[in-house]
């Protein structure tokens, strides 16, 4: 099967519920998914739905109590915690609505972080941050400390981050949301020239209908499973 035919994404019957006191709070209750090389998705689902235990689960933050999650078409239910930190290390860069960049560091700095963490020569993580800053029109910034960026800036530094290590899949929960119209339009303009220029694939968490109405499709959780919007 050729690497474009297998998806970087692939929940099969995932299920996870919480312990309560008068039972189990089931969220996810077999729910499939999809996510192909080089698509972006729009989750969109009203707050206590599940969606953030959706990304917890597809980005090996939170075990899943049934189903299979596959990354690139490997299986983890029967990886041990190292196993699965190595995996989202490699495979799987994340964006949250805060940017939670260190402030004691550049810009640059932030972005040279994780490949560092990964192995990576310095010489070499200073070339990859470099040029995903000068992709995302941050060139000039890429001294800055974060205290010294605007919101959108800060941001854009967040995606670089995120997709320092070359992962195969970007996982956004609202990565706009904490930012004016204008500036959510520009960060998210500046992310899917990213995803269309790598051929990662991303998952954004959003409740911004305009731009989800941008994105490949758009996918909701229904009674903990996951449907494509109507």
């Amino acid at each position: 099967m050729a690497n474009d035919e297998i998806p970087a994404l692939f929940l099969s019957k995932v299920e996870r519920r919480f312990p309560q006191a008068d039972g189990a709070l089931e969220i996810l209750k077999g729910a499939d998914f999809a996510l192909w090389p080089g698509e972006i998705v729009a989750l969109v689902a009203p707050s206590g739905t599940g969606k953030s235990t959706l990304l917890h689960v597809a980005g090996l933050l939170e075990r899943p109590d049934a189903g299979e999650v596959y990354v690139g078409g490997e299986p983890t239910a029967h990886m041990d915690d190292s196993g699965r930190t190595r995996l989202r290390r490699e495979e799987i860069g994340f964006v949250y609505q805060f940017h939670h960049l260190l402030p004691e560091f550049s810009a640059l700095e932030n972005v040279v972080m994780p490949q560092l963490i990964r192995g990576l020569d310095k010489n070499q993580a200073r070339e990859r941050a470099t040029q995903l800053l000068d992709f995302l029109g941050l060139g000039p910034r890429m001294e800055h400390r974060p205290s010294e960026l605007s919101g959108g800036e800060q941001q854009r530094v967040a995606i670089a981050r995120a997709v320092a290590n070359a992962p195969r899949i970007l996982l956004a929960d609202e990565p706009t949301g904490n930012l004016d119209p204008q500036t959510a339009n520009h960060v998210f303009n500046t992310l899917v020239s990213l995803v269309r220029a790598s051929g990662l694939a991303a998952l954004v968490a959003t409740h911004n209908l305009q731009l989800a109405a941008r994105m490949d499709h758009t996918v909701t959780i229904i009674d903990g499973l996951v449907v494509d919007k109507a």
